[in-house]
C-alpha cells in the first residue's frame, strides 16, 4: 500500500491527461460532422492522431534519456494542450489533422515517461499490483471521457479549452511531486526489425490488434 501511495502523483497525472487526450478524439468526430467534414476527413484526423502516436513512440525515449522523465512529460504534454488549444483558432480538417498529430504525440510521449517512471521504481513483487492499479486509474479515466463528450457542445472554444486545461492540469502532480524521479538511462534506439526477428507472431498480433481496434477507439 505504501508502494502505491508514492505512486499517486503519477496517478492523478495519468487521470488528468487521460481526460483529456481522451476525450478529444470523440469530440472531434462529432465536431467535424456538425462542420460538414466528409467522412474521409474525418478518418484523417483518427490516422493523423496514430501517425503521431508512432512518432512519439521513437521520439519519447530519446527525449527522456536526454533531458529526464519530468522535463519530457512537461513537453509532451504542453505540445497536446497546443494542439487542442488550436483547434478553434483554424477550421480545416487538414489543419486539425496536424493537430491531431500534436495529441498523438503527447499520448504516446507521456505514457512512456509514466511507464518508464513506474518500472525503474517497482520490482518483481510489487509489479502486479503496481501496474493493475495504474491500468484501472487509466481506463477508468478512458470511460469518464467518453461519457463527458455528452456535455460538450461540438465545435465549441469552450469544449476543446477545457480538455486543454484537463491536460495542463496533468503537469502539476508529476512536476511537483517530491520523489525522486528515476535515473535517467542512455537513450534507447527503436528497433522494429528486431521484434520481429525474436517474434514474428507476437509482432503480427500486434499488427492485427491495431488495424482491427484502432478504426473504432480513436
Amino acid at each position: 500500500m505504501r508502494m502505491l501511495i508514492s505512486f499517486a502523483a503519477l496517478f492523478l497525472s495519468v487521470i488528468l491527461l487521460q481526460l483529456s487526450t481522451g476525450g478529444v478524439g470523440p469530440l472531434d468526430a462529432l465536431s467535424g460532422l456538425s462542420l460538414n467534414f466528409t467522412t474521409a476527413q474525418i478518418g484523417l484526423l483518427g490516422s493523423a492522431h496514430f501517425m503521431g502516436f508512432f512518432i512519439g513512440c521513437w521520439w519519447a525515449p530519446r527525449l527522456m534519456g536526454s533531458v529526464g522523465h519530468s522535463r519530457a512529460f512537461a513537453a509532451f504534454t504542453a505540445t497536446g494542450a497546443i494542439g487542442l488549444l488550436a483547434h478553434m483558432l483554424i477550421i480545416n480538417p487538414y489543419a486539425w489533422a496536424v493537430m491531431r498529430i500534436a495529441s498523438g504525440l503527447c499520448v504516446a510521449g507521456s505514457y512512456t515517461v509514466i511507464e518508464a517512471w513506474l518500472q525503474a521504481k517497482i520490482t518483481n513483487k510489487t509489479r502486479g499490483r503496481t501496474m493493475g492499479t495504474y491500468r484501472m486509474a487509466d481506463m477508468g479515466a478512458s470511460m469518464l471521457a467518453q461519457l463527458m463528450i455528452g456535455v460538450l457542445e461540438p465545435a465549441s472554444y469552450v469544449s476543446y479549452n477545457l480538455l486543454a486545461i484537463l491536460c495542463c492540469a496533468a503537469l502539476l502532480p508529476l512536476t511537483l511531486t517530491k520523489a525522486r524521479q528515476p535515473e535517467t538511462p542512455d537513450a534507447p534506439r527503436l528497433r522494429p526489425g528486431l521484434a520481429l526477428k525474436c517474434s514474428p507472431l507476437a509482432v503480427f498480433g500486434v499488427v492485427v490488434a491495431a488495424v482491427s481496434s484502432a478504426s473504432f477507439r480513436i
